[in-house]
Parts: structure tokens; C-alpha cells; sequence
């Protein structure tokens, strides 16, 4: 009975495009996700810086109606009352948008994972090419074998260590976790 001979050749330059291919996507993928993280850390600064500029302009309208005496005191105490609650309100959106510690940390970990991904690639581009086309057989079966296992393992600490929650770092409010 005649053994099939696998293409060797071929399956070399197979693992070495896909290797090749899915790096260049995961590079893409990364850029993404930095790119992403900045116009996210650009955007929260911008409307927190804001919301307390429109805080201090309400505070200085406050202090300039309370202050020029044409209120009466029910007047004045009734100002004063909706500066407290805009004053409040205001705190509450800018602590609101400190979401921002906990999409960066979304952020990292997507990006750990894309890093490990593109050595799980670079693990299959290397092994593609250390077998003997002599002894193909053998070497296909150990290397898929090898394969496998690397890449269960691999895979299994990184998901490991990705799959904590989400915490929520720096909020006055408390503490909420994601996931």
C-alpha cells in the first residue's frame, strides 16, 4: 500500500502566509485600539475641562447676581440653591466620564491579547520551516502535535490572565466593575 506523501512545500508556505497575513492584521488591529485610547483620553480631558468652565462661569453669574443686592432674600436663597445643584450636577458628569480608567484598562487588555495572538503567529511561522523533507510524515505529526500544545497553552495563559474584571480605579464615587 503506498503512503500518501504530504506536500511539505506547501504546507511550510501556507503557516508562513498565515503567520504572515494575520501579523499584519494584528498590527492594524493594535494601531487601532492605541489610536482608539488616544481620541477617547483627547475627548473625556475636553469635555471635563468643560463642564467645569461652564461650572465656574455659572459660579461667577451666581456670585455676580447674589452680590449686585437687586435679589430679595427668598431671591438669594433660591440662587443659591440652583447654583449648589448645577454645582452638583456638573460634578456628577465629570465624575461620570472618569469611564475612562476602565475603557483604557478594556483598552490594555486588548491589546495584550492582540500581542499575544501576533507570538502565537510568529510561533507557527517558525516552526514551519524545521522539518526534514526526508522524514515529512514524522515531522508533520510532531509538528502539529507541537503545535497544538503551544498553542493550548499559550492560549490558556493569556486568556488566564485577561479575563479579570474590569475594576474601576480612581472615581470618587465608588468602586463598579466591569465584567
Amino acid at each position: 500500500m503506498a503512503m500518501n506523501k504530504l506536500p511539505i512545500n506547501e504546507l511550510r508556505t501556507l503557516l508562513a502566509a498565515v503567520a504572515s497575513h494575520g501579523d499584519q492584521h494584528l498590527v492594524e488591529v493594535e494601531s487601532d485600539l492605541q489610536q482608539t485610547a488616544f481620541l477617547l483620553n483627547e475627548a473625556i480631558e475636553k469635555l471635563s475641562a468643560s463642564f467645569m468652565k461652564i461650572h465656574d462661569l455659572i459660579a461667577q453669574q451666581h456670585n455676580l447676581l447674589v452680590t449686585s443686592g437687586h435679589y430679595d432674600e427668598a431671591m438669594t436663597f433660591a440662587l443659591n440653591e440652583y447654583h449648589e445643584k448645577i454645582g452638583n450636577e456638573v460634578n456628577s458628569v465629570v465624575t461620570g466620564m472618569q469611564f475612562q480608567d476602565m475603557t483604557n484598562q478594556l483598552l490594555h487588555r486588548t491589546i495584550n491579547r492582540v500581542n499575544g495572538l501576533k507570538e502565537l503567529l510568529q510561533a507557527l511561522a517558525e516552526h514551519g520551516y524545521d522539518m526534514d523533507a526526508n522524514r515529512e510524515h514524522d515531522d508533520i505529526a510532531r509538528f502539529l502535535e507541537s503545535m497544538q500544545e503551544s498553542l493550548h497553552t499559550s492560549s490558556h495563559a493569556l486568556s488566564g490572565s485577561l479575563r479579570k474584571a474590569v475594576g474601576q480605579q480612581d472615581m470618587a464615587t465608588g468602586d463598579i466593575d466591569l465584567f
